[in-house]
């Protein structure tokens, strides 16, 4: 859909630029297990959030890596969008 919505506002190469360097932060947490990100335990239990370039990434580690959960615009209500 990302990609989608780049081509049709023109945007491409920036669009994909910046999903690289995204998948490169999420790929940066699975490296440094439990060094990175806050603890979000009214979220859920074990989930933990990150901030990136005006987006928060909530994820967990798990035995084989990081699961990202979500990665949400920083200006939404994270609260809200989890509890739906």
């Amino acid at each position: 859909m990302l990609f989608y919505l780049a081509e049709r506002a023109g945007v491409t190469k920036p669009a994909l630029n910046f999903v690289q360097r995204l998948r490169a932060q999420c790929k940066k947490l699975a490296e440094l297990p439990g060094t990175l990100g806050r603890p979000r335990e009214e979220i859920r239990p074990g989930i933990r959030s990150f901030a990136y370039r005006g987006y928060v990434i909530l994820f967990r580690y798990e035995d084989d890596g990081v699961c990202i959960i979500r990665i949400i615009e920083g200006h939404r209500d994270i609260d809200a969008l989890m509890k739906g």
